[in-house]
């Protein structure tokens, strides 16, 4: 194969990388913790619905005695590799539990929220491996000589 060839070659495999990352890229967004208050955490008891154990976030479905009625919430968790690292496992919780949930609600006032930590039906109580409130401690940057300033 002649160098040229080869040079082409190259540049269209360099164009379609570029292109498939590009597409790649929306995939990889993720929205902030913005839409939960993380002030009035609330703890909610129900009757899971529905359990999906997937990415980008697992989300546990909850129906919530509410007077004579129930109220659907829906809580995102962290994803299913954060929560296994915490000590979940994907049948910890199934369609008909009863569970106790603490929760930032969201901002918006609907029913549901982020998890931060769950009372299972079996009596154990797992968290959801984000901190507290879902808010990420600051950490203060040493300057170039490690010495505190």
């Amino acid at each position: 194969m002649s160098l040229s060839k080869m040079m082409s070659r190259a540049v269209v495999c360099a164009v379609a990388a570029c292109a498939a990352l590009g597409l790649a890229r929306p995939v990889l967004a993720h929205h902030s913790f913005a839409l939960f208050d993380h002030v009035h955490r609330i703890t909610v008891t129900g009757t899971v619905v529905k359990f999906d154990w997937s990415n980008p976030h697992v989300y546990i479905h909850l129906a919530v005695p509410d007077g004579a009625s129930t109220r659907s919430y829906t809580v995102e968790c962290a994803s299913p590799n954060v929560l296994t690292r915490v000590g979940w496992k994907y049948a910890d919780i199934k369609v008909g539990d009863r569970v106790t949930l603490l929760i930032n609600p969201l901002r918006d006032g609907s029913p549901g929220g982020m998890l931060e930590k769950a009372t299972l039906a079996d009596g154990r109580t797992l968290g959801d491996g984000n901190p507290p409130g879902g808010v990420f401690p600051i950490e203060r940057q040493l300057p170039a000589s490690g010495h505190s300033p």
